[in-house]
């Protein structure tokens, strides 16, 4: 099977772009040469790669494919770069697309990924609940993410990195107004929270700890976790947060409703098994980062 270069890496540039138009503008060529590209490399493959909607998704067999053409990319970056270490040109930069979780993107990362950056270095960030993260890795859309999954996904390796701790957090009015005489199991019955998105379990394992009992209690959602702390403090309900969130507010802004209740979320790193001095260099990155973030 011969697999040509281009065509693997106007793959990539079609599912990362979302269209062949899109495609096109990426690499400088017509949409008729994206198009013509794709079709070579599916008859060579025998099978559909994408769908051709908006945005344009690998199939199947393209996920398949899609992992190997990122690969190239990173290898032959890697490769130039090293042939080029004498050249005058600075090297291209390297995209890497990765996943991570609303909370650790919100407060430790982000340093992590400028420094990566120095070494040019772009990042295509997923934003995806640490406990779901993996099905990008499998899919193909991403070479590495921070999960709270320890099991390799198959082609994968993993680095502990420490673990998050969440306590359940409210406004002092609303502690008045909802858990007068403190969290109860009938006041945890009928007091607001709040919740990221319909995957946010943190609260739900929170109140599984003090009662087996079904909870069914208002809920909101704020999908978006540098809101999150803010919609809690505002009174909206109360809701689990990392130390690396509340403490960002003015002393006495939040208070635990249940000041010994911790809720600890084990993280780690996964990426594909590639010897990439780029892909190590930012995984180096963010294990240094999370050494200082994270509890050990």
């Amino acid at each position: 099977m011969d697999l040509q270069f281009e065509q693997l890496r106007t793959f990539v540039a079609v599912v990362d772009d979302g269209s062949f138009e899109a495609a096109a503008r990426r690499l400088h060529v017509t949409p008729s040469a994206v198009s013509q590209r794709m079709k070579a490399l599916e008859s060579t493959v025998g099978r559909v790669l994408v769908e051709r909607g908006k945005p344009a998704r690998p199939t199947p067999s393209g996920q398949v494919v899609l992992r190997l053409a990122r690969q190239v990319a990173l290898l032959a970056t890697d490769a130039l770069e090293e042939l080029g270490q004498d050249s005058a040109e600075p090297a291209e930069f390297s995209r890497i697309p990765i996943v991570v979780n609303g909370d650790s993107l919100n407060t430790w990362v982000l340093p992590a990924l400028a420094l990566a950056a120095r070494e040019r270095i772009c990042v295509d960030v997923y934003r995806e609940d640490q406990g779901h993260s993996v099905e990008l890795l499998r899919q193909g859309t991403a070479m590495a993410a921070i999960t709270s999954e320890s099991r390799p996904v198959q082609g994968c390796a993993v680095r502990p990195l420490g673990r998050m701790r969440y306590r359940p957090m409210a406004s002092p009015e609303y502690v008045r107004t909802w858990l007068p005489d403190g969290p109860t199991l009938g006041a945890l019955a009928r007091a607001p929270m709040v919740l990221v998105d319909r995957r946010d379990d943190l609260q739900e394992r929170y109140l599984r700890r003090r009662s087996r009992r079904a909870w069914n209690p208002p809920r909101s959602y704020v999908q978006s976790s540098g809101d999150f702390p803010e919609a809690i403090r505002l009174g909206l309900g109360w809701g689990m947060l990392p130390p690396q969130q509340s403490d960002r507010y003015p002393a006495g802004s939040l208070v635990p409703i249940d000041p010994a209740a911790v809720v600890e979320v084990p993280l780690y790193w996964q990426q594909w098994r590639l010897d990439s001095r780029l892909l190590g260099v930012l995984a180096d990155s963010i294990a240094a980062a999370a050494a200082d973030a994270l509890d050990g």
